[in-house]
């Protein structure tokens, strides 16, 4: 079998995100079958910039082909239009401008994808809402698989991808809650797809005292491992730590991440910069508890690492993926309001028996559900399923794109308004388990 990985930004440098989700799947899929990766030469997703080289390279034994960005992002052509769709009644080509202009624009790419779609049995898709994968999954629907790495924005609420999640081959989800979402917001119940998510090489050797011994941190802390961004939540994490440790708490704020928006100037908040994976699990190994405050999140790849590493977490109860993930693994706690982010963190700091239950069953719920052999399982069984069913063959044709007038027409509502009215919480334990 011949797959296809198609991602928005690929390479060693790029350690999160569904960048990093695609790197893992493409090394893990070519242990069974022959894969390339397509992307583009930007490596950060603010400006995709052209940075690589074009051309083909070979990482981790995987071939990757790059492909030019035509033109950068604009952030105030982006913030616009934004708006608009987001906050206004507005047409499909607004949304299809939309689109555009949040990239990256690799006309190239798609021409390559085009012209060399017998080459793949499948093309797996990452990420709903980018360019590639919008008018890529159009052009080898029959073909096309997708994990969406969906979130609870007002993105998925645009009535341009509806087309997308019903016309794909198969849909590879990474929680329940993504999956209920975007079954209520496109109606695509009917395409095959799997609760999958993502796995982890969890190392034997890591290392608390080594972690210790090379920062010189030797109270206890949390741990925040991430983009350091007001869009991760991060603003509201430093003005929650700030009040709790103003009213006596005893951890510390320990950030390991690359950081776009100022770090507080606080003795108790420790900022570590970026982190080889080895310093990354060092810090788990050392930390009381993981804090996830990202109120949007389809999966949280390093909530599930914490979990392997035995460790707690505390995450943003706003977030219904990581409010499900904490129910259904009984591993974590969350939080809605600065009260209530104070006293779970003080109960976590004040009771190590409760740190200790906490993470034991996250380590079984992980390897219950995030092994790399089980993630290959998965994948592999919905491979298999589909040429069963005749691959391509057996395709759902795409809607037709409406003609010039019908896709100027304002008739569609805001996006956010559709994203209110879906459903909110966590799926229910008893309903991943027949989901």
């Amino acid at each position: 079998m011949r797959l296809a990985v198609i991602v928005q930004r690929y390479g060693l440098e790029i350690n999160g995100g569904a960048e990093l989700h695609a790197r893992y799947i493409a090394e893990r899929l070519a242990r069974h079958a022959e894969v390339e990766v397509l992307t583009t030469c930007a490596r950060d997703y603010v400006t995709w910039r052209n940075e690589y080289p074009a051309g083909v390279e070979t990482i981790e034994g995987v071939p990757v082909r790059r492909f030019p960005v035509a033109r950068e992002r604009d952030p105030h052509d982006f913030g616009l239009r934004s708006r608009r769709v987001f906050e206004q009644p507005h047409s499909l080509a607004d949304e299809l401008g939309w689109l555009s202009s949040q990239g990256p624009t690799s006309p190239a790419l798609l021409s390559y994808l085009t012209r060399h779609e017998e080459q793949y049995d499948y093309c797996i898709f990452f990420s709903y809402r980018y360019y590639h994968a919008y008018h890529g999954i159009r052009a080898v629907a029959s073909r096309a698989l997708l994990v969406p790495t969906a979130e609870r924005d007002p993105a998925i609420g645009l009535s341009l991808f509806g087309p997308t999640f019903r016309g794909v081959r198969g849909i590879l989800y990474n929680s329940f809650e993504e999956r209920a979402l975007i079954q209520h917001v496109s109606g695509n119940q009917a395409v095959p797809g799997v609760v999958v998510g993502v796995g982890s090489e969890v190392p034997d050797e890591a290392d608390a005292a080594r972690f210790r011994a090379r920062t010189g941190i030797t109270g206890p802390f949390a741990l925040y491992v991430g983009r350091i961004d007001p869009n991760k939540g991060c603003a509201d994490l430093f003005n929650h730590f700030r009040g709790y440790a103003a009213e006596g708490g005893r951890l510390d704020l320990v950030l390991a991440g690359s950081a776009r928006m100022p770090v507080p100037d606080d003795p108790r908040i420790r900022e570590l910069g970026f982190v080889s994976e080895e310093e990354k699990y060092d810090a788990l190994a050392a930390a009381d508890v993981l804090i996830m405050p990202s109120p949007y999140e389809s999966l949280s790849m390093v909530t599930l690492e914490a979990w392997a590493m035995g460790r707690p977490v505390l995450v943003n109860g706003d977030c219904d993926v990581l409010r499900g993930q904490a129910v259904r693994s009984n591993a974590g706690l969350y939080y809605t309001s600065y009260a209530e982010f104070a006293e779970t963190l003080r109960l976590l700091e004040d009771d190590p028996r409760l740190r200790a239950g906490l993470g034991a069953n996250g380590r079984r719920y992980f390897e219950r559900h995030y092994t790399w052999p089980e993630i290959d399982r998965k994948y592999l069984d919905l491979l298999d399923r589909l040429r069963q069913e005749d691959g391509a063959a057996g395709g759902r044709a795409m809607e037709p794109m409406p003609g010039w007038f019908g896709r100027r027409r304002r008739n569609l509502p805001p996006a956010a308004e559709a994203v209110d009215r879906a459903p909110r919480g966590p799926v229910a334990p008893a309903e991943s388990r027949h989901g």
